[in-house]
């Protein structure tokens, strides 16, 4: 059974890998299936009203696997999370490295979880594109999270945060949640 689960995935990664990042997802009822695998701690329901990054078309792992709460806690270093400690927030899973963070975004997972559903922030602000947030390259800034696509995308976001904040705020609503990242 794994072995059929596993190619019916690996088939449908590379059937993914060669749509546009607008086209409609093949493979919906194998992302219900990995996602109805996956142990929940606590699932919250929900839809996504935005592109949620993920590192493969299909998958449910938000932020690569890291703790939103934990850029907010103690000294805001990010820490991976574990699998034990998955939260499922508008058909995404999260994940935390402790009971304490999870209980933390279940209260409230709209302040948790990354602007622009962890796509980079600088790419929907300045360019209206989507590009892959890396969990190190971040920044808090009024209570949110942002995450970037590398330190020199970061850099260059630094110069006018609020002005790519306002921009993105205004780009991010138009991408369909079906929306995925794609090398052009």
């Amino acid at each position: 059974m794994k072995n059929s689960v596993f190619a019916i995935a690996l088939m449908a990664t590379a059937a993914a890998c060669s749509q546009a990042a607008d086209a409609p997802a093949e493979g919906d009822a194998m992302t219900a299936e990995v996602a109805a695998e996956t142990p929940l701690y606590a699932d919250l329901g929900g839809e996504a009203t935005g592109p949620i990054y993920t590192q493969e078309l299909g998958d449910t792992l938000a932020v690569r696997g890291y703790d939103v709460v934990s850029y907010f806690v103690d000294d805001g270093v990010p820490v991976e999370g574990s699998e034990e400690y998955t939260v499922r927030y508008n058909g995404y899973d999260y994940r935390f490295a402790s009971e304490d963070n999870a209980k933390a975004f279940i209260e409230d997972p709209a302040k948790y979880a990354p602007a622009y559903g962890g796509y980079c922030a600088w790419a929907i602000g300045a360019n209206d594109r989507l590009a892959p947030g890396d969990p190190n390259v971040y920044e808090v800034v009024d209570g949110t999270l942002y995450l970037n696509f590398s330190e020199d995308v970061q850099d260059k976001w630094e110069k006018d945060i609020p002005g790519f904040i306002a921009k993105a705020d205004e780009n991010y609503p138009a991408h369909s949640p079906d929306e995925h990242f794609t090398q052009q």
